[in-house]
């Protein structure tokens, strides 16, 4: 009995590590490298709080909890 509480606690641990919120920066970085992937050239990527997004199709990852927003801006060669 006590090996599958053991378990039970080890997969809850896990669980909450997996969940950790992402960095900012870091999730910022892995969208430029895709981005750039797909040819884009000309474009912003731009952390702001929540409470600044006006429009929510600029939206392409959430970072720090849930409080930041990362937009995306394709800016005309």
């Amino acid at each position: 009995m006590t090996r599958w509480i053991c378990a039970a606690l080890l997969g809850l641990l896990a669980g909450n590590a997996l969940a950790a919120p992402k960095p900012c920066e870091e999730l910022k970085a892995e969208i430029e490298v895709k981005i750039q992937a797909a040819g884009v050239t000309s474009y912003t990527l731009e952390i702001v709080p929540n409470a600044e997004v006006k429009d929510a199709n600029m939206v392409v990852g959430s970072c720090a909890g849930g409080t930041m927003k990362i937009l995306y801006q394709k800016n005309g060669n």
